[in-house]
């Protein structure tokens, strides 16, 4: 996507910010770095240092200020080894930024943070004040990166494989168990890498930089890091903005399927509305539900070409497949009425495609070991197997056990995390952040994978929050909705009274129609 030219800030602030960064603007990082073992733990400090090497160039990393902040593995065994987190100020393209800058908390856990910078800078985060980014620990570029080739290879094969089967549950298991096997075998602390030391990692970077307060922005997992940051370290935070919130009092595995059924709900109420596909596509619901359990009693086998593009695959399209692919929003909400209509009638070209696209991995990129220690320890324990199956039941009545016994997009997760082996951490991490500082809580009424009701929780118990609905619109709100992007500029500049005006008469783009 296009890339934007950074301008050198000029604020007496950000310069002194900025003379924190010594490294040439634009100097590259390689994306990993051998770790080093186990020596005393110094206090955390910020070093100056190349910008990561991307795949792809990313234009605002050409000017950016760049290096590592180095921080304790594990904060709780003082003489523990020493882990480093990539870092890059981008500037802002005003002349006269605001001092306070905004700090960006991705989503995943595990996802490539420095991939997201592109997206962030198309939606203006960094046109008033200084954007920071800092990869969570773990992660690519970062030293160490919990990456796991393995998964990443099922990833490949799994799309030909019976979604919700033994034959795609002991391959998974496998290659987990092979990657818990290597990281543990370099020294990692797997139990290290949780939300409660991601947060402690972001607090002791607004201090290494010096800066007195900054703004929070987090998108879906991002969110839960950042209401855990609100609810441990308050202190600098000006303001948050909360982006496909997944709050950490809410989350367990079996709440993703009450997420799914209402950002399905919420497609098919709006087709309902729209007279062309009310009368196109009537009744969705109860199609869906014939193809689902017709897929699960008897799945499609056929070859199919991924939808933006690699070699033609096989792939197995079941019940359970054809739910996850439109979770995953490999089928875009638009086209969703007119994919289930075309599969209904015996062409399920769309949902092939985007199932096939799960064949397309790049080795390396996501810091699964990262998102397996997060789940493992904070959002499994403390519900079982037959609680997602209920959850599932709840959610959609009449669909095949087969397809409702494994948490949409998190299948033979308590499987997979017997063999993380973490510990159970939802004690201190299952709880509600209460706080007064001003909040942003933006929802997309398409989000399958973030319901609505995990962003009224959180918007309970924060007293100066905004909530914010964009009708239309899924996971990740912000880049998607150009009006998104004027309410948080807004929210940044007055936080406790942002003009949400350009919400007033938004409705979803229309729908796909396609003929008989």
């Amino acid at each position: 996507m296009p890339k934007h030219s950074i301008n050198a800030a000029a604020a007496a602030a950000t310069l002194v910010c900025l003379a924190a960064f010594g490294a040439t603007p634009g100097s590259a990082a390689s994306p990993q770095a051998p770790f080093a073992g186990p020596s005393p733990t110094p206090p955390s400090r910020f070093v100056p240092g190349p910008c990561p090497r991307t795949p792809e160039p990313i234009g605002a990393l050409s000017t950016a200020r760049c290096g590592f902040l180095e921080v304790p593995e594990n904060r709780a065994r003082p003489n523990g080894r020493t882990i480093k987190l990539p870092v890059a100020v981008i500037a802002a393209t005003e002349p006269k930024p605001g001092e306070d800058p905004v700090v960006f908390m991705a989503g995943g856990p595990g996802a490539d943070t420095f991939d997201d910078i592109p997206f962030l800078v198309d939606s203006g985060l960094n046109k008033n004040r200084e954007l920071i980014i800092m990869a969570q620990r773990g992660n690519l570029y970062g030293q160490p990166n919990l990456a796991c080739p393995e998964i990443d290879r099922y990833n490949e094969k799994a799309v030909g494989l019976r979604y919700d089967t033994q034959a795609s549950q002991r391959p998974l298991l496998d290659a987990v168990k092979q990657c818990r096997d290597r990281l543990a075998a370099d020294g990692i602390d797997l139990s290290a890498y949780n939300s409660t030391e991601n947060a402690a990692d972001f607090a002791e970077l607004r201090t290494a930089l010096g800066l007195k307060e900054w703004n929070v922005y987090g998108y879906s997992y991002g969110t839960n890091l950042a209401l855990t940051y609100l609810r441990e370290h308050p202190q600098g935070i000006r303001a948050v903005a909360l982006d496909s919130l997944t709050p950490p009092v809410s989350i367990a595995l079996p709440v993703t399927w009450s997420s799914a059924k209402q950002g399905i709900e919420a497609i098919f109420d709006a087709c309902e509305a729209e007279p062309r596909c009310k009368s196109r596509y009537p009744d969705l619901p109860r199609t869906l539900t014939e193809q689902v359990r017709r897929l699960e009693a008897k799945p499609l086998v056929l070859n199919a070409k991924p939808a933006k593009g690699g070699d033609t695959v096989k792939v197995d399209l079941d019940g359970g497949a054809l739910l996850n692919v439109l979770i995953d929003n490999s089928v875009k909400a638009a086209d969703v009425p007119a994919a289930i209509d075309e599969l209904s009638r015996g062409r399920p070209e769309r949902f092939a495609q985007a199932r096939a696209s799960g064949s397309v991995q790049t080795i390396g990129e996501t810091a699964h070991g990262l998102t397996n220690s997060v789940a493992c320890s904070e959002w499994v324990p403390g519900s079982s197997p037959s609680d997602v199956l209920n959850a599932g039941r709840k959610a959609f009545p009449g669909w095949p056990d087969t397809v409702l016994a494994q948490a949409p997009q998190l299948p033979f997760e308590y499987d997979v995390c017997g063999i993380w082996n973490v510990p159970d951490r939802t004690a201190t991490q299952r709880v509600a952040t209460t706080s007064a500082v001003p909040a942003l809580v933006l929802h997309g009424t398409f989000d399958v994978k973030t319901g609505v009701s995990l962003a009224e929780d959180a918007a309970r118990t924060l007293s100066r929050s905004t909530s914010v609905v964009i009708p239309g619109i899924g996971h990740w709100v912000v880049p998607q909705s150009p009006c998104a992007q004027q309410v948080l500029a807004s929210f940044f500049a007055h936080p406790t009274e942002p003009d949400t005006g350009c919400v007033d008469g938004l409705t979803p783009k229309p729908f796909t129609i396609v003929p008989k």
